[in-house]
């Protein structure tokens, strides 16, 4: 088999990519071990982040840093036999979050997010995938008075972006969400978010537009790819397909393919899980929730309430365990006390492929002509695939680029 491009990874950020390639003329078949949506793209709250304007950074803090340090807290773990081999990649964060370099982040990803929304909205009307998706937004709630206000603020703040959020106190969101705790002194919703509620049958309706549009799924193994006579080779079920380009959107996967080609890309991987959940007594959560102090999101999904952990630091390979989960549940009930029995038989593990400065890679590989990168998207793999896609087919293609590609050039690390 040969084709223009071959695409390697069927998660959000790869369908994507494929897609918009095709949509340029180009020849291309996608490749992955597993069906499409299988991955990160499967597990996450199902959130497409217009609000998230501000990447996540490392607390600077020395009061959180000496909590974070104590290992206990809800929204952030760590292994502590992972910890030295984590260290130096935390040391880059850290300093990459300090606040001159995180106003650097967020610039740069900025031309990314404010279209996050469009370009989803363009393949969900293409694929007619209009029913997983509600333009509900999600709300941020809070159990201190004193972070609630200065939520108020922060949120303020970001006007100049001309983000759409509601300010609710206590009385106005037990009116939105009459089943949360009387405890809960309040939120903020913020309006311009679209939520997923099966993010993994989202990926898959836009694999099946890419079908339905004349390309080719092929399972096939990423790290078999090699290079010779000026073109690209990768052994996949139907036997070796040859391609005179190939880009890798391999998520928490990427550096499988590229630390082979000499590409030292500080990629991490920051752990999460969910679990499903039934309801009580017919209750239902109309809106995706956000506890901002727990760092979990609870979500509406088609198989019941979701529940999404934040970040745990260990091994990719590590067995999963439930003491992340175990003490969001235990706040989650709390916060919505009708959240019934697990559905799930164990926790869903997934893995966020994360870069310290906060930003993707989507471009050329500087040494190997032909071969492109399209992976590091941190917790907005969902958010951000449609639009990355756009913008890698752009370059590859010649067509000028919607933004400047330069921030998230891999020559950054050189």
């Amino acid at each position: 088999m040969h084709c223009q491009t071959l695409v390697l990874g069927a998660g959000i950020v790869g369908v994507s990519t494929a897609l918009h390639l095709q949509a340029r003329g180009r020849q291309v078949i996608l490749i992955d071990r597993d069906e499409p949506g299988s991955g990160t793209s499967h597990g996450n709250a199902g959130l497409i982040e217009r609000s998230s304007v501000i990447p996540y950074a490392f607390p600077r803090q020395l009061s959180a840093l000496l909590r974070y340090g104590l290992n206990r807290q809800p929204d952030v773990r760590y292994s502590l036999a992972h910890l030295p081999k984590a260290a130096p990649w935390l040391w880059r964060y850290w300093r990459q979050s300090a606040p001159g370099r995180l106003a650097g982040a967020a610039a740069d990803m900025l031309p990314l997010v404010q279209r996050c929304v469009d370009e989803h909205d363009a393949l969900i009307a293409a694929a007619g995938l209009e029913g997983l998706v509600q333009a509900k937004g999600w709300i941020e709630v809070f159990r201190d008075p004193a972070l609630f206000e200065q939520a108020k603020t922060d949120a303020k703040g970001l006007s100049r972006y001309g983000l759409r959020f509601e300010i609710l106190e206590c009385g106005q969101l037990q009116a939105r969400e009459h089943q949360l705790d009387a405890t809960v002194v309040g939120g903020i919703h913020w309006l311009d978010p679209k939520t997923v509620n099966n993010p993994g049958a989202l990926t898959r309706g836009y694999a099946a537009l890419f079908l339905q549009r004349g390309g080719q799924f092929v399972h096939g193994d990423a790290r078999s790819l090699r290079q010779a006579n000026g073109q690209w080779r990768v052994e996949s079920r139907r036997g070796p397909i040859t391609a005179d380009e190939v880009v890798a959107c391999l998520g928490p996967q990427s550096a499988d393919l590229f630390s082979g080609l000499g590409y030292q890309i500080p990629l991490a991987i920051k752990r999460g899980y969910h679990m499903h959940y039934s309801t009580r007594d017919g209750a239902q959560l109309e809106h995706s929730i956000c506890d901002t102090q727990g760092g979990y999101v609870l979500a509406p999904m088609a198989r019941g309430v979701r529940l999404t952990t934040g970040i745990e630091f260990d091994a990719a390979s590590a067995p999963g365990n439930q003491i992340q989960l175990g003490r969001c549940e235990a706040l989650a009930r709390k916060l919505f006390p009708a959240l019934g029995d697990r559905l799930d038989d164990t926790p869903w593990l997934g893995r966020r492929p994360c870069l310290p400065d906060m930003r993707p890679v989507i471009g050329p590989a500087p040494r190997h002509p032909g071969l492109w990168f399209n992976f590091g998207h941190a917790h907005h793999g969902l958010t951000l695939g449609p639009v990355c896609g756009r913008l890698l087919a752009e370059l590859l293609t010649g067509e000028p680029p919607f933004t400047d590609p330069a921030p998230y050039s891999a020559t950054r690390f050189d």
